[in-house]
């Protein structure tokens, strides 16, 4: 059994869900599963996912991890933990099979607030099992090797960040050696994704929300004015905590036309997650100065497939301009000399309620290739906003 606890996976996979429930109960969605590289998978590897998936039906909330949970998350109340203690993964929601050309197909479909838990669970299972399949075996000695170099070079230039790898981990071991290894040895590691491992490291769980919630509004309140109603929505659910706005589900230049003064000033800061990182700076902080704003009081939290050399050189581009702080995923959980997975799950349709027909969702990032949804929806979007 690879998932062994629903903690398993990203905090805001959970302030999603909470979000949902309280201001749209009766939203559905699809999330659909992408491997960017098209990688062919076997009929082993099919079976060996759908009995995991299985596995996952009979993962239960313990009373540690509510009262854990209840206690280190005071932005979410105690009654969505109680919620949570009764859902239950269900196979039967998940549709997964294997095309003609032995492309892996996975779609789970269901109220919002229970679609979103899926999404971070299901990429663990497909990178873990792929990686056991092709015969890789870590080199757990080369692993720790290569993190005490990312440690040192972290200490000594006082880089801060946080673990963010569970989806595209080699393995939930692998994960686990990594977040020990830096909740000994790295000062300036500001804490884990992971509510599972951070409960069992004593570490903070670190995340606020993730492009579906803006490709959600975008699908059901129009691209307009999407931006502007998800980080309003946000507030409405937080109110003005998980402070780090998500700037690139339709490109970062939308974000930053459509973002106001008073979220601007709200919000602690914003995460830059594809794109030109130096290019994303200097709109930010030009932005900040339209407002009025010190922006040397605001964050960036970049997140963009980092690793701890990048990183250097975005902090010190940042020094005197801007806070920053970092997301590293791959980098941390999966740097083991075999290559990574490259897959997402992205929600894909969504619609307000039952009786609604269901809406297109799709997320334009600043990366080539990171297009989400069909042509004909992004040529929409596009001349949509090639008449502001």
């Amino acid at each position: 059994m690879i998932v062994k606890t629903l903690l398993d996976t990203d905090l805001y996979k959970f302030t999603t869900s909470y979000a949902y429930i309280k201001l749209f109960p009766s939203a559905m969605g699809t999330f659909s599963f992408n491997d960017r590289n098209r990688t062919p998978y076997t009929e082993e590897f099919l079976q060996q996912l759908k009995a995991e998936i299985e596995n996952l039906s009979l993962i239960r909330l313990t009373k540690e991890e509510l009262e854990y949970m209840t206690r280190n998350c005071r932005f979410l109340p105690g009654v969505y933990w109680e919620w949570l203690s009764s859902f239950r993964f269900d196979a039967d929601k998940i549709d997964v099979h294997l095309d003609e050309n032995r492309h892996l197909h996975i779609e789970v479909s269901d109220f919002l607030y229970k679609a979103t838990l899926y999404e971070v669970p299901l990429l663990a299972l497909v990178s873990e099992i792929k990686n056991r399949l092709h015969g890789y075996v870590a080199d757990m000695d080369g692993i720790l090797r290569k993190l005490a170099d990312k440690a040192e070079l972290s200490n000594r230039h006082g880089i801060r960040f946080s673990e963010f790898g569970t989806r595209r981990r080699f393995s939930a071991d692998v994960q686990e050696a990594v977040i020990r290894y830096l909740k000994e040895e790295a000062r300036y590691c500001t804490g884990t994704s992971n509510c599972h491992f951070a409960m069992k490291y004593d570490m903070k769980m670190m995340g606020t929300h993730p492009h579906e919630w803006f490709m959600f509004h975008g699908a059901q309140f129009g691209y307009k004015h999407a931006n502007y109603m998800a980080l309003e929505n946000w507030v409405n659910v937080y109110d003005g905590d998980l402070g780090i706005a998500l700037s690139d589900t339709y490109t970062t230049d939308i974000f930053l036309s459509n973002l106001s003064r008073k979220q601007a000033k709200l919000f602690d800061g914003v995460r830059c997650d594809s794109g030109n990182e130096f290019e994303f700076i200097d709109k930010l902080v030009a932005r900040y100065r339209g407002f009025g704003i010190d922006a040397t009081t605001k964050t960036i939290v970049f997140s963009n497939a980092l690793d701890f050399n990048k990183a250097l050189e975005i902090q010190e581009y940042c020094r005197d301009k801007i806070r920053c702080s970092f997301g590293i995923g791959t980098n941390l959980t999966n740097d083991t000399g075999f290559k990574p997975s490259n897959i997402v799950m992205k929600l894909t349709q969504c619609k307000m309620n039952p009786n609604q027909e269901w809406r297109e969702c799709i997320k334009l990032s600043d990366d080539e290739g990171k297009h989400t949804g069909s042509l004909e929806e992004v040529q929409t979007f596009l001349h949509e906003f090639s008449r502001i």
